[in-house]
C-alpha cells in the first residue's frame, strides 16, 4: 500500500470513533453519525481491495517479465 492510501486508510479508521464519541465532551453521542461510520467502513474496503487489486497487477508483471528472460535463455 503506498503511503497516500495509507494516510486516506488512517483517515478512515480515525473516523468510525468519531462517529460515535462526542470530541467536545469525550462521551458517547445520543445519536451517532451513522453515514459517517458506514462512508469509514466503506472507505476502508475500496482502499484494500484497490491496494491489493494493485499489488496483484504488479506481481503478475514481474512473472512476465521473469518468463521472458527464461525462455530466451
Amino acid at each position: 500500500m503506498n503511503k497516500y492510501l495509507m494516510v486516506i486508510f488512517c483517515c478512515m479508521l480515525i473516523g468510525i470513533p468519531i462517529a460515535f464519541i462526542n470530541p467536545t465532551e469525550g462521551g458517547l453521542r445520543e445519536e451517532p453519525f451513522i453515514g459517517l461510520f458506514y462512508v469509514s467502513i466503506g472507505g476502508a474496503i475500496v482502499i484494500i481491495l484497490y491496494s491489493s487489486y494493485q499489488s496483484r497487477k504488479e506481481q503478475q508483471k514481474i512473472r512476465r517479465e521473469r518468463r521472458k528472460k527464461f525462455k530466451k535463455k
